[in-house]
């Protein structure tokens, strides 16, 4: 038997905000009956684009019930920005914590938001299966997420990434694989608590240059966008987008997601994009 917290017991008995929103304006979808549990989550936005209203509907064990129920509360009265910084950790600690083989639930409610956000920014449906390579076939992870997941819980171990995602809990073929995802990732995340060298500013620009052309070009190149850099101000990087970008919807999440991510993790840890 597991052993629930006493806010996991009381999400699960008595559910909030069960069902779908009607007509609303971000509609995602997680997990998948295969694999034992799914969730759909619904949101709709209300006065000075809070979220006013968010419901789920979940095929799942108790703690999938209590992770989304718990989602939809912490969702409502948020701003859609707001509630995209809300991670599966997040969701653990409102519930008080939950056992480690149940992790996994909380990882498909954050799925199902980022879905459901995707779904409200560009008015499409989000298929994961084109975010990486499928790498565990018993559950459909991909590399992506496998590495995505290792690196915001800081996992050590293809067990914690199992407990974590399900990815490797199947027939085990991928556990190799999977290692070597752990293994680059805690190789990645070491270099980047090393002290990066003090550059001048003349460095710190051509580095940046170098960083863009090398890191982030072929990225936006792939779907005909691109950025030219416009200006540098001490710390803030100044960019503007040009081609398939100018009208892309996501502009802003790629402006930080991509640009910003990768000019941090190559330069600076202060660095800070903005677009012109």
């Amino acid at each position: 038997m597991w052993e629930y917290t006493d806010k996991v017991t009381d999400h699960f008995k008595n559910p909030r905000n069960v069902g779908a929103v009607e007509n609303p304006d971000g509609d995602g979808l997680a997990g998948s009956l295969a694999c034992g549990d799914a969730l759909r989550l619904t949101f709709k936005l209300g006065e000075e684009k809070k979220i006013a209203e968010a419901k789920f509907q979940t095929f799942g064990c108790a703690s999938a019930i209590a992770s989304s129920s718990a989602l939809t509360v912490m969702l409502i009265g948020k701003t859609v920005d707001e509630a995209d910084q809300i991670t599966n950790a997040d969701i653990i600690d409102y519930l008080g914590d939950l056992p480690k083989q149940k992790v996994h639930c909380s990882v498909m409610g954050r799925e199902a938001l980022e879905a459901a956000i995707y779904n409200y920014r560009t008015g499409k449906t989000f298929d994961k299966k084109l975010d990486g390579e499928v790498i565990c076939h018993c559950f459909g992870a991909t590399d992506k997420e496998i590495e995505k997941v290792a690196r915001g819980q800081k996992l050590t171990s293809a067990e914690e990434v199992a407990n974590a995602c399900k990815a490797g809990g199947g027939c085990g073929q991928c556990i190799p694989e999977i290692e070597e995802i752990i293994n680059r990732v805690i190789g990645e995340e070491k270099a980047k608590t090393e002290e990066k060298p003090k550059l001048t500013q003349l460095q710190k620009i051509k580095l940046i240059e170098e960083t863009i052309d090398r890191q982030v070009r072929p990225i936006l190149r792939r779907d005909g966008g691109d950025l030219e850099l416009h200006d540098v101000d001490g710390d803030k990087v100044l960019v503007k987008f040009v081609g398939a970008c100018v009208s892309c919807p996501v502009s802003a999440v790629t402006l930080k997601d991509v640009v910003e991510n990768q000019l941090r993790e190559a330069v600076s840890d202060d660095i800070v994009v903005e677009a012109v």
